[in-house]
């Protein structure tokens, strides 16, 4: 690593994840997701975590290898069910609100060669019996963040004419810059950051659209809003009334759909990297919520198995605005990483939404948030659809329209 202040900048990182991202408070447990190739951020993450009072911190390593042996090889019996203690373990975390931590630094194509009806098979499961926890992330429940670090494999990938240590260093550059740690007070710069993206969700907020139109190159599409839609952008409060950040870096303003008024086609405008496989593109028809036509260049069957997942997977979870000029953006690098890229795009998910996304949904039954057009679903995956020729209008009650997009930038 040649990196400068390298050692300085990864521990003022680790600060920042656990004082910006989830915001440890006293006697909280915390639960750190994270690949073993990352010991050094772990064990800083660890460290500043107790730091600012945490009970526990609970290490849960990852590996990219031994995780495709086991897509490989693995009996069929232990991809369909996933076992209860591992389910009695989320619970667990719930019950104790613990704060979880995601540290993203897989390779992007790491699954390359495995069965897509294995990975799916084995995620259709664990997304199940991680319901609970998905739950309570999605009600702000739990303070939870998502972060990168720079793998050698995703590092070859974004940087590709680079040799191994150089590329390693770009990534981590790009890291460093789009989490603000080169400022020269990163936490003041979060702050000031995230009461941008609030003062561009409170408008939207108060105009309450009915429906936003998307035009652009291989894209025509009206996405409905529920009645009492909240949009937010920027930083959160839990249900404990803890701030915390759950994306870092992060330039989106975002919302839930109604999952029954989506009409129209789309076409992505970067990769995805889903269940280690790139999926690169894709196009999507809408009628009445639900997508009734597809297609991919490329992970057309691991777009299918996605698909597949439920009911709810077909259906959209979010819709999230994200101006192209954003630093992410403009650095012209595709990270195939949707951390990353979610945040140089506008974007949709599939699959399940944000209860906070409806004014008062946290409190609300599933059965009440399907009736307010809330979708549900035991996967929520982004894609990336925004580009410097996109427009978006914002469709009022009365069917006046609103410029909110103009060649990729807010109007």
């Amino acid at each position: 690593m040649v990196l400068a202040n390298f050692n300085e900048n990864l521990e003022k990182y680790a600060q920042l994840i656990v004082a910006i991202g989830v915001n440890v408070q006293k006697s909280q447990t915390v639960v750190l997701n994270i690949s073993v190739d990352q010991r050094d951020l772990a064990r800083l993450i660890t460290k500043k975590a107790y730091e600012l009072g945490a009970a526990q911190v609970i290490v849960k390593w990852s590996d990219d290898a031994i995780q495709k042996e086991f897509y490989l090889h693995a009996d069929q019996d232990r991809l369909e069910t996933i076992p209860q203690y591992q389910i009695d373990e989320g619970d667990a975390w719930v019950e104790l609100g613990a704060s979880r931590i995601s540290v993203a630094s897989s390779d992007p194509g790491a699954l390359a060669g495995v069965d897509p009806q294995r990975v799916a098979t084995y995620q259709k499961a664990a997304g199940q019996a991680m319901m609970n926890v998905r739950k309570a992330t999605q009600a702000n429940k739990l303070s939870w963040t998502v972060v990168a670090a720079a793998g050698q494999e995703w590092a070859n990938k974004v940087f590709p004419e680079l040799s191994d240590e150089e590329a390693k260093d770009a990534l981590w550059d790009q890291i460093f810059k789009t989490t603000r740690i080169y400022a020269e007070d990163p936490v003041a710069a979060w702050q000031a950051h995230n009461d941008l993206l609030q003062s561009k969700a409170a408008s939207l907020n108060e105009e309450q659209f009915v429906a936003l139109h998307y035009t652009a190159p291989g894209t025509d599409l009206v996405v409905g809003l529920p009645k009492n839609h909240h949009w937010d952008g920027g930083d959160s409060v839990n249900t404990r009334g803890e701030i915390f950040n759950a994306n870092m870096p992060t330039e989106e303003v975002f919302s839930a759909p109604d999952a029954n008024r989506v009409d129209g086609y789309v076409s992505s405008t970067k990769p995805l990297s889903y269940a280690g496989s790139i999926i690169s593109g894709m196009k999507f028809t809408f009628k009445d919520g639900k997508v009734v036509d597809f297609s991919a260049e490329e992970g057309q069957e691991v777009l299918a198995n996605l698909l597949d997942t439920d009911e709810g997977a077909r259906r959209l979870g979010e819709v999230a605005l994200v101006p192209d000029p954003s630093p992410i953006s403009q650095s012209g690098i595709t990270f195939f990483n949707t951390l990353f890229d979610e945040n140089a795009s506008n974007h949709l998910a599939f699959g399940s939404a944000y209860a906070f996304s409806l004014q008062g949904g946290t409190e609300m039954s599933e059965e009440e948030l399907i009736a307010a057009g809330i979708n549900r679903s035991h996967t929520h995956v982004d894609f990336m659809i925004g580009s410097s020729e996109m427009n978006i209008d914002g469709i009022r009650e009365d069917g006046t329209k609103v410029p909110v997009f103009r060649n990729g930038n807010w109007a």
